[in-house]
Protein backbone atom coordinates (compact mmCIF):
# COMPACT_ATOMS: atom_id res chain seq x y z
CA UNK A 1 0.00 0.00 0.00
CA UNK A 2 2.89 2.56 0.77
CA UNK A 3 4.71 1.61 -2.23
CA UNK A 4 1.60 2.12 -4.10
CA UNK A 5 1.42 5.84 -2.90
CA UNK A 6 4.93 6.00 -3.52
CA UNK A 7 4.38 5.17 -7.18
CA UNK A 8 1.65 7.29 -7.91
CA UNK A 9 3.17 10.51 -6.09
CA UNK A 10 6.43 9.92 -8.12
CA UNK A 11 4.32 10.16 -11.44
CA UNK A 12 3.20 13.41 -10.51
CA UNK A 13 6.69 14.63 -9.71
CA UNK A 14 9.59 16.16 -12.16
CA UNK A 15 11.91 13.06 -13.12
CA UNK A 16 15.04 14.56 -11.20
CA UNK A 17 12.97 15.10 -7.89
CA UNK A 18 11.43 11.57 -8.45
CA UNK A 19 14.87 10.06 -7.98
CA UNK A 20 16.12 12.38 -5.24
CA UNK A 21 12.58 10.95 -3.25
CA UNK A 22 13.30 7.36 -4.40
CA UNK A 23 17.02 7.03 -3.23
CA UNK A 24 15.41 9.30 0.20
CA UNK A 25 13.00 5.97 0.73
CA UNK A 26 15.03 3.07 -0.25
CA UNK A 27 16.03 2.59 3.46
CA UNK A 28 13.00 3.36 4.77
CA UNK A 29 11.65 0.98 2.34
CA UNK A 30 14.03 -2.20 3.16
CA UNK A 31 14.27 -1.46 6.96
CA UNK A 32 10.71 -1.78 7.00
CA UNK A 33 11.09 2.07 8.54
CA UNK A 34 13.63 1.20 11.55
CA UNK A 35 17.11 2.39 11.30
CA UNK A 36 19.31 0.67 13.94
CA UNK A 37 22.11 2.39 15.69
CA UNK A 38 25.20 1.09 16.85
CA UNK A 39 26.87 2.65 19.53
CA UNK A 40 30.78 2.15 20.18
CA UNK A 41 32.46 2.97 22.93
CA UNK A 42 35.35 0.30 23.07
CA UNK A 43 34.24 -1.51 26.26
CA UNK A 44 31.65 -3.69 27.18
CA UNK A 45 31.72 -2.99 30.84
CA UNK A 46 28.82 -2.59 33.52
CA UNK A 47 29.63 0.39 35.37
CA UNK A 48 27.25 -0.79 37.96
CA UNK A 49 29.72 -3.65 39.19
CA UNK A 50 33.00 -2.42 37.96
CA UNK A 51 34.14 1.05 38.94
CA UNK A 52 38.16 0.25 39.29
CA UNK A 53 41.00 -1.03 37.75
CA UNK A 54 44.41 -1.39 38.75
CA UNK A 55 47.56 -1.30 36.09
CA UNK A 56 50.52 -2.78 37.24
CA UNK A 57 53.84 -2.45 35.26
CA UNK A 58 55.20 -4.71 32.59
CA UNK A 59 58.83 -4.92 33.00
CA UNK A 60 61.11 -6.44 29.91
CA UNK A 61 61.90 -10.03 30.66
CA UNK A 62 62.79 -10.34 26.87
CA UNK A 63 66.02 -11.58 25.78
CA UNK A 64 66.80 -8.27 23.75
CA UNK A 65 65.92 -4.91 26.01
CA UNK A 66 65.05 -1.44 24.35
CA UNK A 67 64.19 0.27 27.55
CA UNK A 68 61.90 3.03 26.14
CA UNK A 69 59.41 0.48 25.53
CA UNK A 70 58.46 -0.28 28.67
CA UNK A 71 56.80 3.37 29.46
CA UNK A 72 55.56 3.50 25.71
CA UNK A 73 53.74 0.36 26.35
CA UNK A 74 52.46 0.99 29.92
CA UNK A 75 51.28 4.99 28.51
CA UNK A 76 49.19 3.56 25.77
CA UNK A 77 47.60 1.00 27.72
CA UNK A 78 46.84 3.61 30.59
CA UNK A 79 45.55 6.35 28.25
CA UNK A 80 43.48 4.00 26.17
CA UNK A 81 41.74 2.45 28.88
CA UNK A 82 41.03 6.14 30.73
CA UNK A 83 39.95 6.97 26.95
CA UNK A 84 37.79 4.02 26.16
CA UNK A 85 36.44 3.27 29.45
CA UNK A 86 34.62 5.47 32.99
CA UNK A 87 36.85 2.94 35.32
CA UNK A 88 38.76 5.10 37.67
CA UNK A 89 42.57 4.14 37.86
CA UNK A 90 43.72 3.10 41.17
CA UNK A 91 47.15 1.18 43.16
CA UNK A 92 46.23 -1.95 44.82
CA UNK A 93 42.40 -2.69 45.83
CA UNK A 94 40.16 -2.76 42.57
CA UNK A 95 37.68 -4.22 40.63
CA UNK A 96 39.65 -5.48 38.17
CA UNK A 97 43.39 -6.04 37.65
CA UNK A 98 46.43 -5.94 34.51
CA UNK A 99 49.84 -6.80 35.11
CA UNK A 100 52.40 -8.61 32.91
CA UNK A 101 55.46 -8.64 31.44
CA UNK A 102 57.26 -7.84 27.48
CA UNK A 103 58.84 -11.13 26.78
CA UNK A 104 59.47 -10.60 23.38
CA UNK A 105 61.64 -8.67 21.53
CA UNK A 106 63.30 -9.86 18.53
CA UNK A 107 64.28 -9.25 14.79
CA UNK A 108 64.32 -11.71 12.03
CA UNK A 109 64.86 -11.68 8.69
CA UNK A 110 61.85 -11.99 5.80
CA UNK A 111 62.95 -11.54 2.35
CA UNK A 112 65.91 -12.54 1.03
CA UNK A 113 67.52 -10.47 -2.36
CA UNK A 114 69.42 -11.86 -5.00
CA UNK A 115 72.61 -11.61 -2.79
CA UNK A 116 70.94 -13.87 -0.75
CA UNK A 117 71.01 -10.98 2.28
CA UNK A 118 67.97 -10.04 3.95
CA UNK A 119 66.09 -6.88 2.26
CA UNK A 120 63.03 -6.93 5.46
CA UNK A 121 63.53 -7.15 8.63
CA UNK A 122 60.60 -8.26 11.10
CA UNK A 123 60.51 -5.99 14.78
CA UNK A 124 58.33 -8.61 17.07
CA UNK A 125 57.04 -7.42 20.30
CA UNK A 126 55.32 -10.27 22.83
CA UNK A 127 53.58 -9.19 26.09
CA UNK A 128 52.25 -11.45 28.48
CA UNK A 129 49.31 -10.09 30.00
CA UNK A 130 47.48 -11.36 33.43
CA UNK A 131 44.15 -10.17 33.74
CA UNK A 132 42.04 -10.67 36.73
CA UNK A 133 38.52 -9.67 37.41
CA UNK A 134 37.51 -9.57 40.95
CA UNK A 135 33.75 -10.22 40.69
CA UNK A 136 33.91 -12.68 38.08
CA UNK A 137 36.96 -15.29 37.78
CA UNK A 138 35.42 -16.38 34.70
CA UNK A 139 36.52 -13.70 32.74
CA UNK A 140 39.98 -13.84 33.94
CA UNK A 141 43.09 -13.97 31.31
CA UNK A 142 46.79 -14.84 31.62
CA UNK A 143 47.50 -14.68 27.77
CA UNK A 144 50.59 -13.44 25.25
CA UNK A 145 49.85 -11.14 22.54
CA UNK A 146 52.34 -10.38 19.83
CA UNK A 147 52.42 -7.60 17.18
CA UNK A 148 55.18 -7.16 14.30
CA UNK A 149 56.24 -4.61 11.96
CA UNK A 150 58.45 -5.23 8.95
CA UNK A 151 61.14 -2.81 8.08
CA UNK A 152 63.91 -2.28 5.01
CA UNK A 153 66.80 -4.14 6.55
CA UNK A 154 69.02 -1.13 4.13
CA UNK A 155 67.62 1.18 7.42
CA UNK A 156 69.52 0.37 10.74
CA UNK A 157 67.32 -0.10 13.89
CA UNK A 158 67.69 2.62 15.55
CA UNK A 159 66.75 4.88 13.09
CA UNK A 160 63.16 3.16 13.13
CA UNK A 161 63.21 1.47 16.62
CA UNK A 162 60.93 4.17 18.20
CA UNK A 163 58.25 4.62 15.19
CA UNK A 164 58.11 0.76 15.19
CA UNK A 165 57.98 0.73 18.76
CA UNK A 166 54.81 3.03 18.99
CA UNK A 167 52.85 1.32 16.10
CA UNK A 168 52.97 -2.23 17.81
CA UNK A 169 52.56 -0.57 21.27
CA UNK A 170 49.34 0.27 19.53
CA UNK A 171 48.26 -2.73 17.80
CA UNK A 172 49.09 -4.84 21.24
CA UNK A 173 46.71 -2.47 23.59
CA UNK A 174 44.50 -2.81 21.10
CA UNK A 175 44.37 -6.46 21.26
CA UNK A 176 44.48 -6.71 24.98
CA UNK A 177 41.92 -4.10 25.48
CA UNK A 178 39.56 -6.45 23.24
CA UNK A 179 40.65 -9.48 24.87
CA UNK A 180 39.48 -7.75 28.66
CA UNK A 181 37.99 -4.99 29.25
CA UNK A 182 36.24 -4.97 25.18
CA UNK A 183 34.82 -8.91 25.78
CA UNK A 184 34.51 -9.53 22.67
Amino acid sequence: MILTKFMRAMHAISPMRAVVAAAAMLPLLFAGGCIPVYKFNGSAINYDIYKTIDIGEFPIRAALVYPPLQQTFENKLLNAVTRQTRLQEVDGNADLHMSGEITGYSLSPQAVGENAYATETRLTITVRVKYTDTKNSANDIDQSFSAYRQFSSSLLLTDVQDELCEQISDELVDLIFNATLGNW
